[in-house]
């Protein structure tokens, strides 16, 4: 039986030959992931199976980094009910403030996800870990309670889109616009319950960052997760981060897929989503003049040290608009270091940029970075729903940290073509 990627890793999961789309199995976990969040909930429910210890402890990761450093009393009960959890089973992968960041950067980062996993995690964008080659999907924290429990979890298996990736993108354009493009063609339901597999000749020309971030995103098109195919990137990034065995899965020549979307990566433009969907897309030419109060550039979409770097690159002897708040979040201690080690975070000060401990924190109307009625921002993050990042009057503009930077510059949505230094 032909099989894609996907349905072959959660084959070998469930100690089965094959899989066919619509099929329920079971399967064997390799992690479970859980944030301040959704684990306290997970860990409630989790007391209610009345189990003595979790499945492997070492197979569980829990990660305070949505309203960490505590924003309030709530939050900091939450963060407790976590930190007492993961000290009572000897969790070996929890991060408090000061070692942690944010989940879906901090993972990959650890070496916790290779090739060939199954990965649930009670967060929607658990799917970035398809970057490199696992099969991973966010659930709800009763099946992260019944995954820590049991080290299993039951999935219908999805049927595949197949993303043909051809030709070079241009200087400023990344994978945030590659897969705001996506989103844009296909519908924030374009992909409901099936698999992205991105394939073709164009993926040479994407770095891991670029892989991490559409994977990230591939649940804004309704997908259960997203795939790329294992090469020489992606094997490197997974054995100078981590000393786990990894399997290599690739599709069957023959695997079905629903349909097959292709993208000329030379043909792309930098991309915006207008409020309040991600599919809401429109190239840079097609903005107009909007007029912004804040930049938010960080999360796990693009949080990482590569997209630290196109916003220096940018902001570099410059200074944001005196009417703008650009708020700088490197998504983990290292990449905040690593900043920090190479100038980056001088250059965001020196710019007028606030610059923040890693946390998730605006991306979901948290803290650092509340907007009021009213008020526009262009974001690096991953949603722009009504209210999704303060009042329910405000507007999110989604965009790569390219046309971020060039944006808190101008004062409004703005071509990073504007300020090239080449």
């Amino acid at each position: 039986m032909a099989m894609t990627m996907t349905q072959k890793i959660l084959a070998r999961g469930a100690a089965l030959d094959s899989v066919t789309a619509g099929q329920l199995i079971k399967v064997k976990l390799d992690l479970v992931l859980g944030n301040d969040i959704t684990s306290p909930v997970a860990i409630k429910e989790f007391e209610k199976i009345s189990v003595t210890n979790v499945f492997d402890k070492t197979k569980i990761a829990l990660v305070p980094d949505h309203f960490t450093p505590n924003k309030d009393i709530k939050s900091a009960q939450q963060c407790k009910a976590v930190r007492d959890f993961a000290h009572k089973h000897d969790i070996e992968n929890y991060f408090e403030v000061g070692q942690m960041g944010i989940e879906h950067a901090l993972l990959p980062e650890k070496g916790l996800v290779v090739s060939g996993d199954v990965v649930i995690g009670a967060d929607s964008h658990t799917c970035t870990y398809g970057a490199l080659g696992a099969f991973s999907t966010g659930v709800g924290s009763t099946d992260m309670a019944v995954g820590m429990a049991t080290g299993e979890c039951w999935f219908k298996v999805p049927e595949a889109i197949r993303v043909e990736l051809v030709g070079k993108p241009g200087k400023w354009v990344s994978g945030k616009d590659v897969i705001l493009h996506l989103i844009g063609l296909i519908g924030v339901d374009g992909a409901l319950y099936q698999s992205l597999e991105f394939a073709g000749e164009g993926l040479a020309a994407l770095s891991m960052d670029d892989r991490f971030t559409i994977a990230n995103m591939a649940i804004e098109a309704g997908a259960k997760n997203g795939i790329f195919p294992v090469d020489d990137k992606t094997i490197s990034y997974i054995e100078a981060h981590s000393k786990k065995p990894y399997t290599v899965f690739e599709p069957d020549a023959d695997a079905q897929y629903v349909k097959t979307v292709t993208i000329d990566l030379s043909k792309l433009r930098p991309t915006v989503s207008f409020p309040h969907l991600p599919s809401n897309a429109r190239t840079i030419d097609e903005v107009g003049d909007i007029k912004i109060d804040q930049v938010v550039i960080g999360s796990c979409t693009n949080g990482r040290i590569e997209d630290l770097r196109i916003a220096a690159d940018i902001l570099n002897g410059r200074r944001v608009a005196s009417h703008i708040r650009t708020i700088v979040i490197p998504a983990t201690q290292k990449i905040y270091l690593q900043a920090m080690e190479e100038g980056l975070l001088k250059i965001f000060i020196d710019a007028g940029c606030a610059v923040s401990t890693p946390t998730c924190g605006p991306c979901l109307g948290g803290h650092m970075g509340i907007l009021a009625a009213g008020e526009r921002c262009v974001a690096t993050t991953n949603r722009n729903f009504i209210g999704r990042m303060g009042d329910v009057k405000s507007e999110v503009y989604l965009a790569s940290p390219a046309v971020a930077a060039a944006s808190a510059i101008a004062g409004k949505i703005a071509s990073p073509e504007a300020f090239d230094i080449a």
